[in-house]
């Protein structure tokens, strides 16, 4: 037959034997590939996991009154359904639930609905979906580069501290960084194949990603602007596939807002709040006399506008009209100060490139044992306030300690030193491999931390207590705060009561009744070892490490002209720098930023490993002739 080459001895034609080998090569390479990303998933989740076995006693006491506003909202919505979402006469009409777009609620709500209202089964969906996005950085960057330089990506991704914490966080964060990862790998591939479906379904993940964090609500028009590499005449459609892909999944949003609210909301307010923060986190001088803080934005309003009503709640009432006059008031300064405030968005985007200096993975088992219902519990030791005056050593020539409350409470005062310790309690002996408490009622005025200290330098534990912003010295409540350890050896242990950059200075800690509970053996002790492993890997996570590496895998990728791959690993990257910089940003809103800068730092140590190799083989050559 014509076309055809003679069948070989084999029966087997010439040109189906000539496509064996790379048919064989490509079945090796994706099993390559599928192994390497299950092998980062299941580091990835190891490492989420003892993150959270570490953490899941505290993670609790961070950004608490925004996880509470996340699960009152999905507390309402279990019990109205999906009707009350819809309507406006019902609780959720109240524009303060709109601090937040819905989808971590409606996640909650579900999540609550089927497992209960533990913070357990959240964090582990969280946990799973991080290992994932592990995965996807991979798969991204197999897309443009050597498997090599996409396995180390994944790696730096499975083992980050900075990831693996905000896995663990009852935040939406961590969730809504998977979304746009997954548009990047689709954009990726749509790029070598251009199919219309492909740049739809990349602007919907980035929809998917507004319901949980509004952050990424510009994004899809940066990401329609990736199709300009294709060549053709369908590159315009591809762009505005993109887009609509956005606003397919964020109308109804917006659309629900309308008929709820009555207002043009695209997925919800802050944008005015976050503007003025923005500004006054870099306005030392108070040239503009913009609070920094919410509660100092709340109570300004209430005065400029003589609306008592307006402190206590940042968008209720009036909150649409709010948010304008904000914004406006924000835009106003940029206008006056162009040259400024440029220098602001530099700034800002500058410590987007820094790692969050992260909690790491202890090196030391956890407790295991439940701190509930303590107060059924008999201490195994306990120092009244006037014990703990006699026997105490105060650290500093300054610091003073005097008994208050008709002996009740100790009070310490602190030096006007940063950090210096102030005051160390009596020891108390503790037994290796045992699950301690120590419970510590204190009542502070500034900004204090209270360590669990063994013998030497060791910390076992530490908490800061610090005063509650909009509360009078008086109304200051007592907290009891708790610190759980593991004893690693037989060997004394104390209280030590440090500064901790309190403003104002020399810092008023009432410390009460200190108890010391045993709970019972240390459990999970084998972790040790994989912790110890873990511990050391997670020390190179530092902007000093890996900001060189990536910014010298920038420069290599440019000399060896990746543009394609520059583009798609830059874009994310590019808009956070342009439009997150605006304004007030904190770490967990960039989490995006640093996968990429991971990929950048992957390729400068398999360009490095590489010319190693070429320099091993070329000096064992030459030992040979």
């Amino acid at each position: 037959m014509r076309g055809r080459g003679p069948p070989t001895h084999s029966g087997m034609r010439a040109d189906e034997e000539d496509k064996q080998p790379s048919v064989i090569y490509e079945s090796r390479w994706r099993s390559a590939r599928l192994s390497i990303c299950f092998l980062i998933f299941l580091v990835a989740l190891g490492v989420r996991l003892l993150s959270w076995h570490d953490t899941r006693l505290e993670v609790g006491k961070v950004q608490t009154g925004v996880t509470a506003d996340y699960k009152r909202v999905a507390e309402l919505l279990r019990e109205g359904g999906v009707a009350s979402f819809l309507s406006s006469s019902s609780p959720l009409s109240d524009l303060n639930t709109l601090g937040h777009p819905p989808g971590y609620s409606i996640l909650l709500a579900l999540i609550h609905s089927l497992f209960g209202e533990s913070d357990t089964p959240i964090q582990f969906v969280q946990m799973i979906c991080d290992a994932l996005a592990a995965v996807v950085i991979l798969l991204i960057v197999a897309e443009l580069l050597p498997l090599s330089v996409a396995a180390l990506a994944g790696t730096l991704s499975a083992l980050s501290p900075q990831f693996a914490w905000n896995s663990v966080l009852v935040l939406p964060d961590s969730l809504s960084v998977l979304p746009i990862l997954l548009a990047l790998y689709f954009l990726a591939r749509a790029i070598k194949n251009p199919r219309l479906g492909n740049f739809v379904i990349a602007g919907a993940l980035i929809g998917v990603s507004c319901w949980l964090r509004a952050n990424a609500i510009l994004l899809t028009f940066f990401l329609a602007a990736v199709p300009l590499l294709t060549k053709g005449e369908r590159r315009w459609r591809h762009m505005l596939a993109v887009v609509c892909g956005t606003f397919l999944i964020v109308l109804p949003l917006t659309i629900r807002n309308a008929i709820v609210f009555h207002r043009f909301i695209p997925v919800s307010l802050g944008a005015g709040q976050t503007l003025l923060e923005g500004i006054a986190d870099y306005d030392t001088q108070h040239r503009f006399d913009i609070p920094n803080t919410d509660v100092g934005i709340m109570k300004q309003e209430a005065e400029a506008f003589q609306r008592p009503d307006y402190y206590g709640t940042l968008f209720n009432p009036d909150g649409v009209e709010r948010e304008r006059w904000r914004l406006a008031r924000g835009f106003a300064v940029i206008r006056s100060h162009p040259f400024w405030f440029a220098g602001v968005m530099a700034r800002r985007a500058s410590t987007m490139l820094r790692l969050e200096r992260s909690r790491l993975i202890s090196d030391e088992v956890p407790v295991t044992h439940s701190l509930e219902a303590l107060n059924n519990r008999q201490p195994i030791w306990m120092n009244t306030a006037a014990e703990l005056l006699a026997h105490r050593t105060l650290m500093s020539p300054q610091a003073k300690s005097s008994l208050a409350l008709e002996g009740q409470t100790l009070t310490v005062t602190g030096d006007d030193s940063k950090y210096g310790r102030q005051f160390v309690s009596p020891v108390v002996d503790i037994k290796q491999d045992t699950d301690y408490v120590f419970a510590v009622p204190i009542r502070i005025a500034g900004r204090m931390r209270i360590s669990v200290m063994g013998a030497g330098e060791k910390v076992y534990n530490s908490a800061i207590v610090e005063t509650i912003e909009g509360k009078t010295p008086e109304q200051q409540p007592t907290n009891v705060v708790q610190l759980p350890f593991v004893a690693s050896r037989d060997e004394p242990a104390r209280i030590v009561v440090s500064n901790e950059a309190s403003s104002p200075a020399a810092p008023v800690a009432q410390i009460g009744p200190t108890k010391l509970y045993k709970l019972g053996p240390a459990r999970f002790l084998w972790t040790r070892y994989p912790r110890l492993l873990l511990h050391g890997m997670q020390k190179v996570f530092l902007t000093a490490v890996m900001l060189p590496l990536a910014i010298v895998g920038l420069a290599l990728a440019t000399v060896k002209k990746r543009s394609q791959a520059l583009v798609i690993l830059l874009v994310v990257p590019v808009y956070y720098f342009c439009v997150q910089s605006i304004v007030h940003t904190e770490y967990r809103y960039v989490l995006a930023v640093d996968y990429f800068l991971f990929a950048l730092v992957g390729f400068t140590v398999a360009c490095a490993g590489g010319m190693t190799r070429r320099v091993l083989l070329f000096l064992k050559q030459k030992r040979l002739n």
